[in-house]
């Protein structure tokens, strides 16, 4: 029993992973708002009734894109602010980490900056949202460096949200340059995440 328990689990997880692909697919063509559940299950080769085992709703699929694209990155941006290194290397590691992500999954980042401020009110709420999970993220370890000390915790945040604002301009950029002018994305976006840093520095003073 466990065993055929385990195979549908598992072809029902298929099934799931094969409609978001499809979606993904479609979506560089539109907009979520214009993405019927029809054109998905029949990319997918599935019944339409299909689609409501595992999603409520096409704004439900979104959302669900939304993780997708951008919840692995929670532990690494994490990672890359507390690494060891002065101020300049955390800034270079995170430009390297924007610009592999962009690299391994632009369909994915083209669906965040379109739908940041589509029309499905229930995903760009779960845009916002992770968002403010990485800027709380980036805030908390930023407070563990000596020099956030003497910091309140409203402008810890305000600077936590200044970084991860430049990192998703940052995503957009990367997106959109031709492969001959993705060194001076990097550049510019590494002047200007320094030039946060140097103001922080003398914000207290």
């Amino acid at each position: 029993m466990s065993h055929t328990l385990g195979v549908r689990q598992a072809k029902k997880q298929k099934t799931r992973q094969a409609l978001l692909d499809a979606a993904l697919g479609l979506l560089e063509e539109q907009s979520l708002s214009s993405l019927g559940l029809r054109e998905v299950t029949r990319a997918v080769g599935v019944a339409p009734t299909a689609f409501y085992r595992h999603f409520q709703s096409t704004a439900d699929l979104g959302v669900a894109l939304v993780e997708e694209a951008l919840g692995s990155l929670h532990p690494m941006i994490a990672g890359t602010v507390s690494a060891a290194g002065d101020g300049d290397e955390r800034i270079d590691r995170a430009v390297d980490l924007i610009a592999r992500h962009v690299r391994e999954y632009p369909a994915h980042i083209r669906f965040v900056a379109r739908e940041r401020n589509g029309g499905v009110q229930k995903v760009r709420a779960a845009i916002a949202e992770q968002l403010d999970r990485f800027t709380g993220e980036v805030k908390a370890e930023l407070a563990k460096h000596p020099e956030s000390a003497g910091w309140s915790d409203d402008d810890l945040l305000m600077l936590a949200g200044l970084y991860v604002d430049q990192m998703l301009m940052t995503a957009c950029n990367f997106l959109e340059a031709p492969a001959e002018e993705q060194d001076q994305v990097a550049r510019v976006a590494t002047r200007r995440m320094r030039l946060i840093s140097i103001g922080s520095r003398h914000w207290l003073g």
